[in-house]
């Protein structure tokens, strides 16, 4: 590694660092600053912005935002606050499945910020610590993001693995990163099960609990939705976003159901002359959207307004900068990165794993890290089917809480137990993050040595 190359990456990585310290815009803005400096400073070449990835997730935000605006996702929250107060003792096991499903169906886990004050008011009244259920409920609301059909980071899986000659689907990618997220946060949740002291023998709590008027902020309010009146227009968004979801599968799966042509096997899809997944997405979740606005009273200027599109519209941006910045690097000097890596991953192709997963500790965005690492993953030789073993791996920005859903759940826990820590990294958030993603990794990378036996057959032979 030469000295030139040395500087360059410290460009990066301090443009990514900077970024992250001023979050939302600034990691796709200050990326820009990066790449100015390695273009115009440095003469390196260009690369190529992600555009594919980009126009999915404008167009997926656009729907979700539209579903929001018109009262459906308030539909979607009062469903699952049913559900979980029908069970309040089993709120750390059934918190964190409640956040996880909830952004398998957006696409974003934004929708923690709606049902996290719920989860703690549920614990509080129970007697349960809100740290256990809370913390790895915020853990599995950006572990669904690997699971959606929708998402930035499956969509660019998907997309960059079939450029680079891996015919993977949508529901193949879903097949390992489900069962494999799921088991990882069940790990997570029973390791949190008996977590800290129980309240009424926690000293810190009981002496809030002496003070009057934090006795009142703790048990004076009830968190709820349940008082919220759901139109019909509100239903019938969901239900067009649940089609539009279903259709998308639906798709998907003619891209893996083969069929002879002229004694040649293709693909369903493309014997029906049916246009690449990356189109269709865009299609059916812009159809979607008009319906919502036309049909579903969900006003354009609220849903703009809505967090869910404003997150969406920042993590474009954040997408943007960061992997054009990303693939700018790695282009210019990928046949040094080949000299360096090819032993490491010729041994142990998994331990992409661990670059994945301090990427992300960097860049907050698994749809980010897919996009800038998952090319240079394959030129360096790694099969798809490994790559997509440990996909669950993409999400490592727990490791330092900065993120908004976890300083959210910090704040909306009223009892004060979910705490970031005196020493930064102590965190209500580390066990169980560490927990999920270790094992949802080994768990997935071990699904697919089942789906695909002749790949690993003959790369133990």
């Amino acid at each position: 590694m030469t000295f030139s190359m040395i500087i360059q990456l410290l460009i990066v990585l301090a443009a990514l660092y900077v970024g992250s310290r001023y979050g939302s815009l600034a990691l796709g803005a200050i990326s820009g600053i990066g790449l100015a400096i390695l273009v115009f400073g440095f003469g390196l070449k260009p690369g190529t912005p992600p555009t594919d990835v980009i126009y999915i997730i404008i167009a997926a935000v656009t729907c979700a935002g539209t579903l929001q605006a018109s009262g459906g996702m308030d539909w979607m929250i009062q469903i699952a606050e049913k559900m979980l107060r029908k069970h309040p003792e089993h709120i750390t096991f059934l918190a964190p499945l409640t956040t996880f499903f909830l952004t398998v169906l957006v696409g974003t886990g934004h929708v923690v910020y709606t049902i996290m004050p719920i989860i703690c008011d549920i614990a509080l009244k129970k007697g349960i610590r809100p740290e256990r259920p809370c913390g790895v409920a915020s853990i599995a609301s950006q572990v669904g993001i690997t699971c959606s059909p929708i998402a930035a980071a499956v969509v660019g899986f998907v997309t960059i693995s079939n450029a680079n000659g891996y015919m993977v689907s949508i529901p193949q990618v879903l097949m390992v990163t489900l069962p494999a997220c799921i088991i990882g946060l069940m790990f997570a949740a029973a390791a949190s099960y008996r977590r800290g002291k129980d309240l009424d023998k926690d000293p810190a709590f009981q002496a809030r609990l002496a003070d009057p008027e934090q006795r009142a902020f703790i048990y004076g309010g009830s968190a709820t939705t349940l008082d919220k009146v759901i139109t019909k227009p509100a239903k019938a968004s969901v239900y067009v976003f649940l089609t539009a979801l279903l259709v998308i599968v639906g798709f998907a799966f003619c891209q893996m159901i083969h069929v002879d042509r002229n004694g040649e096997s293709v693909a369903l899809a493309t014997a029906m002359g049916i246009p690449k997944m990356n189109l269709i997405i865009q299609i059916i979740m812009l159809t979607a959207a008009a319906i919502n606005i036309m049909f579903c009273k969900a006003e354009p200027k609220k849903a703009v307004a809505g967090a869910v599109w404003q997150s969406g519209m920042v993590a474009v941006v954040a997408i943007f900068g960061i992997a054009w910045l990303a693939d700018t690097y790695f282009a210019n000097y990928l046949e040094e990165m080949k000299g360096m890596l090819m032993g490491i991953v010729e041994k142990w192709p998994w331990a992409i794993a661990f670059v994945f997963f301090l990427v992300s500790v960097l860049i907050n965005s698994q749809g980010a890290v897919v996009v800038a690492m998952l090319p240079l993953a394959y030129s360096l030789g790694i099969a798809g089917p490994v790559l997509l073993g440990v996909l669950p791996s993409v999400y490592g920005y727990f490791f330092i809480p900065n993120y908004p859903s976890d300083i959210a759940t910090v704040n909306f826990d009223r009892s004060g137990t979910t705490v970031i820590g005196k020493y930064l990294l102590n965190h209500s958030f580390m066990m169980p993050g560490l927990i999920s993603v270790i094992v949802a990794t080994v768990v997935g990378y071990l699904i697919t040595m089942v789906l695909f036996p002749g790949f690993f057959a003959s790369f133990a032979a």
